[in-house]
C-alpha cells in the first residue's frame, strides 16, 4: 500500500528533497547544541524585534511587487500599443541587477550630490528632506524594484493563456471591464500570483545584500553578524531554525489557500488577442510603465554605464576581468541546468498526487531558499567533509550549494505550469499505449516547456547575482562578478564595481532572450 502511494516518482522526489535538506539538518543539529539559557536569551532579546522587522518588510515588498507586477502584466498582455514588445523585455531586466547593487546605487543617488538628491533639492528645496533609505520603507522600495518581475513573469504567462470564454461570458452578462478583472481575471490568476508571491517572499526572507547595505536588521543580517562577528555558529543556527519555521509556515498557508481551487487552461491554450489601445490610452500606459522602468532599470543602468566608461578609459577592464565573467557564466549555467532537472520530479509528484506527503516535499524543497547563504555553505561543507571529502574545495561544492539555494525558483515555476496541465491530455497518452517515460517525454514536457524555460532562466539569473555562499565556497582564485562587486564596493572603488555590475546585466540578456523566445513560441 505504501509503495503504491509513493511509487518511483515519489522515490526520486524524496531523494532530491533529502539532498536539498542537508543544510536544514545542519541547522537542526547545531541549534540542538544551544542550552535552554541561550534559547531564553534569544527569545527575550532579539527574536521579537527580528520577527517584527522581517514580517513588516515581507508584507510591504509583497504589496509593492503585486501592484507593480500585476498592473504591468495586464497592460502588456491585454493592450496592443506602440513599443509593446520592447516593454515586455524591459520589465524582466530588473532581475539582472542584484539587490546589493540596487541598494548601493540608490543610496549614492539620494546623497546631497547625487543625481536624485540634486533633483529633489531643485523641486522641494530645504522644505522636505531627501528620502532616507536606511529604514524599512527604503528596504521595501529597493526589494520591490528588484523582485516585482517575478510576479510579472508568471502573471503575464497566465494572462495570455487564461480562459477567454469565461471573460466573454461575464461581459455578455453585463459586467464592466473592471468587474471582469476583479471577479473573473484576477481569481483565475491565483495559482500564478501565489507562485510569484511565494518567490518574492522567500527572496525577502533570505536577502542579505540590500538589508546589509541599508543596515536594516532582519533574520538574515543578524545570522550573518552572529557568524562573522561573534563566531557563534550555534546561535546563528538557532536564528536560522526560527527563520525556517517562519518560512515553512508561510509556504504551508500559501499552498493551503491555493490548492482549495484548481484552474485548467484547456488543451488548446488559446492566446487572447490584445485590444488595440487608443492614442490617449497609450500615453497613460507609457506613463505608468515608463515610471516603473525609470526606477527599476533606467537609472541603475545609467549609473553603471557612466562609471563603467570611466573604468574603461582608465584601462581597468583587463584579462582578469573577463575571467570573472567566464567564471560567473560557467557556475550559473551548471546550477540552472541541474536545478531545472531535479525540480521536475518534485513538481510532478505534487501535481499528480496532491497529498500531505507531496505537499511536505514541496515545502522542504524550499528550505534552501529561506536559509542564509552562509548557513547553506556551512551545511554543504560539513556534509562534503564527512561523506565526499574529494569534492571539498572544488566547483562541485559551489554548484551543489547554489542548486540547493535556488531550487525553490525552479520548483515554483515548473509547478505553476503543471497546475494548468489538463489531466485528460496526459491520460489520453496513456490510453494510446505510451509508457510513463514516453508520456513524460512526448506529452508532459512539451506542454510545460514554458515553465521549464522560466525555471532555468530564473535560476540562471539569480545564480549570476548570488554572493554570500559564493564567497565561502568558491575555489581558491575563482572569483565571480558578485564577489568582485562586493570587494570593490566595500573599498569604495565604485568605478571598478560598476563594470562588474553592468556585465551581470549583459550576461543575463541571452537567458532573457531564451525566455522571451519561449513566450513567443507558445
Amino acid at each position: 500500500m505504501i509503495k503504491s502511494k509513493f511509487g518511483p516518482l515519489g522515490t526520486v522526489a524524496g531523494m532530491v528533497v533529502l539532498t536539498a535538506a542537508i543544510p536544514l539538518l545542519f541547522v537542526i543539529y547545531s541549534s540542538g547544541q544551544l542550552s535552554a539559557e541561550k534559547w531564553a536569551g534569544l527569545w527575550s532579546s532579539r527574536l521579537p524585534m527580528l520577527l517584527g522587522n522581517t514580517l513588516y518588510l515581507a508584507t510591504l515588498v509583497s504589496i509593492g511587487s503585486l501592484v507593480l507586477g500585476i498592473s504591468s502584466a495586464w497592460l502588456i498582455a491585454r493592450r496592443e500599443f506602440t513599443g509593446r514588445g520592447l516593454a515586455l523585455w524591459l520589465m524582466v531586466l530588473p532581475l539582472t541587477i542584484p539587490t546589493y547593487v540596487f541598494a548601493h546605487i540608490y543610496t549614492s543617488l539620494f546623497e546631497e550630490q547625487g543625481w536624485l538628491g540634486r533633483v529633489w533639492r531643485a523641486l522641494f528645496g530645504e522644505a522636505i528632506a531627501i528620502p532616507d533609505l536606511y529604514n524599512v520603507f527604503g528596504a521595501a522600495w529597493i526589494l520591490s524594484l528588484a523582485s516585482f518581475s517575478y510576479v510579472f513573469l508568471l502573471a503575464h504567462a497566465a494572462l495570455i493563456h487564461s480562459n477567454r470564454a469565461l471573460e466573454e461570458a461575464a461581459r455578455i452578462q453585463g459586467a464592466t471591464p473592471l468587474q471582469v478583472f476583479w471577479r473573473v481575471t484576477l481569481p483565475l490568476l491565483r495559482p500564478a500570483l501565489a507562485a510569484g508571491l511565494a518567490v518574492v517572499v522567500l527572496h525577502v526572507l533570505s536577502d542579505f545584500g540590500a538589508v546589509s547595505m541599508l543596515r536594516y536588521q532582519t533574520f538574515t543580517l543578524s545570522i550573518y553578524l552572529q557568524m562573522s562577528g561573534r563566531f557563534d555558529y550555534q546561535g546563528a543556527a538557532g536564528l536560522s531554525l526560527v527563520l525556517v519555521m517562519l518560512s515553512l509556515t508561510f509556504l504551508a498557508m500559501e499552498r493551503f489557500f491555493r490548492t482549495r481551487q484548481r484552474y485548467y487552461a484547456g488543451a488548446q491554450g488559446a492566446i487572447i488577442k490584445p485590444k488595440r489601445a487608443q492614442p490617449w490610452e497609450q500615453v497613460w500606459i507609457w506613463l505608468w510603465l515608463g515610471s516603473v522602468l525609470l526606477f527599476a532599470f533606467a537609472l541603475p543602468l545609467w549609473w553603471m554605464l557612466e562609471l563603467s566608461w570611466t573604468a574603461w578609459q582608465n584601462g581597468a577592464l583587463g584579462e582578469r576581468f573577463w575571467g570573472y565573467v567566464f567564471n560567473s557564466l560557467l557556475v550559473a549555467f551548471c546550477a540552472a541546468s541541474a536545478a531545472m532537472l531535479v525540480a521536475l520530479p518534485i513538481g510532478l509528484f505534487h501535481v499528480r498526487r496532491p497529498t500531505w506527503l507531496s505537499g511536505g516535499f514541496m515545502n522542504l524543497s524550499s528550505v534552501g531558499f529561506v536559509l542564509p547563504g552562509p548557513v547553506i555553505a556551512l551545511g554543504i561543507i560539513t556534509f562534503m567533509l564527512a561523506a565526499l571529502p574529494v569534492l571539498y574545495g572544488g566547483l562541485a561544492a559551489l554548484v551543489a550549494a547554489l542548486v540547493v539555494r535556488f531550487l525553490p525558483l525552479a520548483v515554483q515555476a515548473e509547478e505553476a505550469a503543471m497546475q494548468q496541465l489538463t489531466p485528460s491530455v496526459e491520460q489520453a497518452g496513456r490510453v494510446h499505449g505510451a509508457g510513463p517515460l514516453e508520456n513524460l517525454w512526448r506529452v508532459t514536457l512539451p506542454m510545460i516547456r514554458g515553465g521549464l524555460v522560466v525555471a532555468w532562466v530564473l535560476v540562471f539569473i539569480d545564480v549570476l547575482k548570488e554572493l554570500p555562499a559564493t564567497l565561502i565556497l568558491r575555489p581558491i582564485g575563482f572569483d565571480t562578478l558578485p564577489v568582485r562587486i562586493w570587494i570593490e564596493a566595500s573599498e569604495e572603488m565604485l568605478e571598478l564595481a560598476a563594470p562588474a555590475a553592468l556585465m551581470l546585466v549583459v550576461a543575463s540578456l541571452p537567458a532573457l532572450w531564451i525566455l522571451m523566445r519561449g513566450k513567443k513560441g507558445r
